[in-house]
C-alpha cells in the first residue's frame, strides 16, 4: 500500500503561484504526488485580466468555473463561461481564458497527465 502522505494534499499548505493575471495552486500532480497520473490544480483570474494563450501537448484539459465569469477561447471559438460551467480542451489545441466580471474567475482545472506541459504562445 502507498504511504497516505504521499497521497494528500491540504490546500492551506500548498504555495500559490501568482502571475500577473492571478494565481495558479497546485492540488495533485507527478511532482507533489510521486506516480501520480493526473494534475489538478485551482486557477484564479483577476477581473480584467486573461491568461497566456497556451497549449498542452500531452494532455487534455477539463476546466470547472467555481465563481466569476468570462469568456474561454478554444481553438478559434469564444465560449461564455460562469460558475457551473465545465470546458474540455482537447490535447494540443489552444486556449485562454478571460475574466470578463467584475470578481475574480476561479476554476478547478485538471489535466489527463500528472506531468502536464504548456506551450506559451504570447
Amino acid at each position: 500500500m502507498a504511504n497516505s502522505e504521499n497521497l494528500v494534499t491540504r490546500l492551506e499548505d500548498l504555495p500559490g503561484e501568482p502571475f500577473e493575471c492571478g494565481s495558479l495552486t497546485w492540488l495533485c500532480s507527478d511532482r507533489l504526488s510521486p506516480g501520480a497520473l493526473q494534475t489538478l490544480g485551482l486557477s484564479t483570474i483577476l477581473p480584467g485580466k486573461q491568461n497566456p494563450l497556451h497549449y498542452h501537448p500531452n494532455c487534455e484539459e477539463l476546466l470547472y468555473v467555481l465563481t466569476g465569469c468570462g469568456r474561454h477561447r478554444i481553438g478559434d471559438e469564444f465560449v461564455e463561461v460562469r460558475p457551473g460551467t465545465t470546458v474540455r480542451i482537447p490535447t494540443g489545441v489552444i486556449h485562454n481564458l478571460i475574466n470578463t466580471g467584475t470578481e475574480t474567475l476561479t476554476c478547478l482545472i485538471s489535466f489527463s497527465s500528472g506531468d502536464r506541459q504548456t506551450v506559451f504562445l504570447d
